[in-house]
């Protein structure tokens, strides 16, 4: 047995516990991965970096982002990378906290969503106009008027009663209004779902209770199905008797238009999964798919298990389809999943891998993964294998998005260039892989 170390990269470092597990040999494809941009490319860091959020894709094939960090006034940027001829080009649309206490918001962690008309919407989790600290963060627009863009603050959360803190990003209905999650703040302290119009009027849908009377902390957005039911989930809280934590370990939630929340799957912490920071996607017969960072295979080696990929069926029963074991299959998935034709999940997990990477200290620096309906995962590719210097990015926590072409394409908030900004860490990539 060797030592892996379970590692759950939060907020800006990771925080591990060390455990010994047997490590898994993982089914490995031939790794394509190609390197679009690695950021801190530019002087002071004004392209940004550190992208902790997945990318988006227009019509022409343009990707659009967020760093958390860097731009010309380092409170992160909204970017577009554009394909001329086969090279990729960086464009920053937007530097934030060009305003006086940072009005216009302050390093956004979740990625975009896009409207008919081009117009990109996201969250920032700190800036605004809504605390005196400028620190609970907004919901902005921005739009393109001739070859310029323009950002409008639709909303500045102002913690209670109406959230603070949104790490999550946006979704947005057929009339253009946006629904989203803060994490803390509501009439309970507990986190929010709510919605903003496309005028700024924000409405609170609902505010958790916390612990085991209800749910708490959502760190992922929603989603919505036609009778206007919003999904989503909950790191903390839950009914279930929660293996790791009196806070309980997180729910999957239904809430229905009328604003009544259902708890459809409480987490234990135990085989089913823990502490899920991701969202869920959903299938045409309305089973639920998603990651949970902690739970699964574990033993007295692993006793906080190593995360796992679930289904959830529109009747509320749990299906684990995958459980990590911190070795070569990948450890502690932070982000969501998508689903291709064939019924196929693709993912990211924060560590395991390729467990000589440089910068994972022996404990891996994590993977791009498939799993099928059968449940067999295969590692698509491993960041910075052995003997590498991570330029191919570290440390994944953003989920993917993929091309009719089957092309897959996410980022890696560490790795890439290192210099005195980003330090050895890396300052983070956009990456592709190839069919």
């Amino acid at each position: 047995m060797r030592p892996i170390r379970l590692c759950v990269v939060a907020n800006l470092a990771a925080a591990c516990l060390t455990t010994i597990l047997t490590a898994q040999s993982a089914q490995l494809e031939p790794d394509k991965e190609k390197v679009l941009y690695k950021f801190c490319a530019q002087s002071g860091c004004t392209d940004g970096y550190w992208p902790y959020a997945k990318v988006i894709q227009d019509a022409r094939g343009n990707l659009y982002g967020t760093t958390s960090f860097g731009g010309a006034h380092n409170g992160g940027t909204v970017f577009e990378l554009s394909n001329a001829g086969g090279k990729w080009k960086e464009t920053v649309l937007y530097s934030f906290c060009s305003q006086s206490g940072c009005a216009d918001g302050y390093s956004p962690w979740a990625g975009l969503v896009q409207d008919a008309k081009g117009n990109l919407y996201g969250t920032t989790i700190y800036g605004g106009t809504g605390c005196s600290n400028e620190s609970c963060g907004t919901v902005f627009k921005l739009s393109k008027t001739g070859g310029s863009w323009k950002e409008t603050v639709l909303h500045s959360f102002t913690n209670q009663p109406d959230g603070v803190n949104p790490y999550a990003g946006l979704w947005l209905g057929s009339n253009d209004d946006l629904y989203g999650t803060t994490a803390v703040g509501g009439a309970n302290n507990n986190g929010t779902v709510f919605k903003v119009n496309n005028n700024g009027t924000e409405t609170v849908l609902y505010s958790f209770a916390g612990a085991t009377n209800d749910a708490g902390a959502p760190e992922a957005g929603v989603i919505r199905d036609t009778k206007g039911n919003l999904y989503g989930t909950t790191y903390y809280g839950g009914t279930g008797k929660c293996k790791t934590g009196r806070l309980g370990c997180g729910v999957l939630f239904k809430l229905d238009a009328a604003g009544t929340e259902t708890i459809l799957h409480s987490f234990t912490g135990r085989s089913d999964g823990g502490y899920p920071k991701a969202g869920v996607i959903r299938d045409a017969a309305g089973n639920l798919y998603g990651t949970t960072t902690s739970g699964g295979a574990f033993d007295s080696y692993c006793p906080h298990g190593c995360g796992v990929v679930f289904k959830v069926a529109a009747s509320g029963k749990e299906s684990v389809l995958y459980r990590f074991t911190g070795g070569t299959d990948g450890d502690a998935p932070q982000a969501g999943l998508i689903r291709d034709s064939q019924g196929n999940l693709y993912g990211t997990t924060a560590s395991g891998g390729d467990l000589s990477c440089e910068q994972g200290g022996g404990f891996g620096c994590g993977v791009v993964f498939k799993v099928s309906k059968a449940g067999k995962e295969t590692v698509l590719h491993s960041f910075c294998p052995a003997g590498g210097r991570c330029t191919d990015g570290t440390f994944p926590r953003a989920g993917l998005i993929q091309d009719a072409s089957g092309n897959l394409y996410g980022t890696a908030a560490f790795g890439g260039n290192m210099n005195t900004v980003c330090g050895s860490s890396g300052c983070g990539v956009v990456f592709e892989l190839t069919p």
